[in-house]
């Protein structure tokens, strides 16, 4: 037999015999099953059971472990069942004894249960055990180890809300010397600021910074590092509030080491008239708070007893617990526009940040009628800080909550903001923020878990312009994932979290950032054993 196909392959011609011609004409295209689609068909597949039978015989040769040619494709797409491969020699009943539950007391007080892989491997060695006794010794202990792995997490989320919410005692002592300085040095007790700067406290064309603060060492780093990196000093006012207790010790250590030319205010809450005079509802809300929280939470122990929560869990509850989200100082951003009537505008920072650069560029920028100038937190390079929506701060299981959010919507920083405050005295904020203090109270503190953002989401919702991030890093106080050089690049990087600069449990090769606005050379600083690291 012979075989023709015309260049054009629109022909095929068959002569079957010698002398003998039988011609097939079949058209490309067509529907029905021909003589010529039934050759190629055949023709294909001939070729293509050759090229897999080669492609196998090489895999074969090369061994299961590289298996590096497309023939291995077959065996990585075999068919499976239920997840596990028709082929797999792992018996059936493992998978069963890994997939029964295992109660909670089931391993109290066993000795038993290897305590190790290494225990494991040399018991499986030494006895002879069927599949089924292997998976329960398996499952034992590695429930054991998850176990204790968890309880070793909440033992370390414990221990660190202890070391971050006590007061060290070279701070407690750093405040006692300073009081005592301001009782005996007349020079620690100066008006500040100044007779002749105090025109500029109520000035708009200067630059015009509020701290709120009952940290002493703190409150120095934040206002040495903004008057040390601004290009305009002389331009800059710092307004720093602080509690009756710090008052005299904060006024000493400012009068004691000024930042000239730059002019720096110290005040005390009820130096303000508004705050001393009728009912303050933040002040309100926070007795209420503080009532609900010991009527009802039980504290740090019962936190930690909790069989059920996860660990990350058990460490947002203990941060809640933290006396700084309960503190005044937090929520005394809230009455800026009481507190200074006479400010358009204002940069708050809290007490935890170091600024970088010069800040001055931030009155520059136009707002478009917004309250609040802030960076976003749902939107970065950095996954484990940058990811932050309503739904990581409210409890969108609550009916109050999902009803008037979207629990996708962008959240935003505390830290470093601007406010403008002309437009915030034409908005309800005030107002809002306190409604949903109350409504968190009346529902037994169940529409957050965290201080002072939650409620500031809700009220600033619709108010807020969003700024550049280089203006405020964060998360420098619970990772140190962040490098030095990233840190440098950006104008206010902020210790949000527990691991704070001045605190032991800070970050070694993050708090040098900090702790270079320190003069550790200073008698006060010297005296009450402050050190570098």
């Amino acid at each position: 037999m012979q075989l023709h196909i015309s260049p054009s392959l629109r022909h095929v011609t068959v002569f079957p015999g010698k002398e003998v011609r039988e011609f097939i004409k079949v058209k490309v295209g067509s529907r029905r099953l021909s003589y010529r689609m039934l050759f190629y068909s055949i023709l294909f597949f001939t070729f293509l059971l050759r090229f897999v039978f080669v492609m196998t015989a090489v895999d074969t040769i090369e061994g299961e472990t590289r298996c590096s040619t497309i023939g291995c494709l077959g065996k990585r797409l075999r068919p499976k069942i239920l997840g596990r491969r028709l082929d797999s020699n792992v018996p059936e009943v493992v998978y069963q004894v890994l997939e029964e539950p295992i109660g909670k007391d089931e391993l109290k007080g066993r000795s038993d249960i290897p305590q190790s892989l290494d225990e494991f491997m040399a018991e499986i060695k030494d006895s002879n055990i069927d599949a089924r006794t292997f998976a329960v010794k398996l499952r034992e202990m590695v429930t054991l180890l998850e176990e204790r792995t968890r309880n070793a997490k909440i033992q370390e989320y414990l221990y660190r809300h202890v070391a971050s919410s006590s007061i060290p005692k070279q701070l407690h002592c750093l405040a006692l010397r300073l009081a005592n300085e301001h009782s005996t040095n007349a020079a620690a007790r100066l008006q500040l600021p100044f007779a002749e700067f105090v025109p500029s406290l109520v000035d708009n064309s200067f630059f015009h910074f509020v701290l709120a603060s009952d940290n002493i060492l703190a409150a120095s780093v934040v206002a040495t590092s903004l008057v040390r990196n601004s290009l305009r000093p002389h331009k800059v006012v710092i307004h720093i509030i602080t509690d009756r207790k710090t008052y005299c010790p904060m006024q000493a250590w400012f009068s004691l080491h000024p930042l000239s030319p730059a002019v720096i205010e110290v005040k005390a809450l009820h130096h303000f008239d508004w705050f001393s005079k009728g009912k303050v509802p933040v002040l309100e809300a926070m007795e209420k708070d503080q009532k609900v929280r010991s009527q009802f939470r039980g504290g740090s122990s019962a936190i930690v007893a909790n069989n059920t929560d996860r660990p990350n869990v058990i460490a947002a509850k203990l941060q809640a617990l933290s006396p700084k989200y309960n503190s005044i100082m937090n929520h005394i951003r809230i009455h800026l526009p009481e507190m200074f009537p006479s400010l358009n505008k204002v940069v708050f920072l809290d007490d935890d940040v170091v600024v970088q650069t010069d800040l001055s560029p931030l009155w520059d920028i136009d707002m478009n009628g917004k309250v609040n100038g802030a960076v976003e937190t749902c939107r970065g390079s950095d996954k484990f800080v940058m990811s932050k929506k309503f739904k990581s701060y409210l409890n969108f299981s609550h009916p109050l909550i999902s009803k008037n959010f979207d629990p996708n919507t962008c959240a935003w920083a505390y830290g470093m903001n601007i406010f403008d405050l002309e437009a915030w005295r034409k908005t309800n904020i005030s107002s809002t923020y306190h409604y949903w203090l109350e409504q968190n109270l009346k529902s037994d503190l169940s529409l957050w878990q965290l201080g002072t953002l939650p409620p500031g989401l809700i009220a600033f919702h619709g108010h807020v312009h969003v700024i550049d991030p280089f203006w405020h890093m964060l998360g420098f106080g619970y990772q140190e994932n962040t490098t030095a050089a990233d840190a440098k690049r950006a104008a206010v990087i902020h210790f949000n979290g527990r691991a704070k600069p001045w605190l032991e449990i800070a970050f070694p090769k993050l708090r040098p950032l900090w702790s270079k606005y320190v003069d550790f050379t200073d008698k006060f600083i010297k005296g009450c054993h402050v050190r570098e690291s």
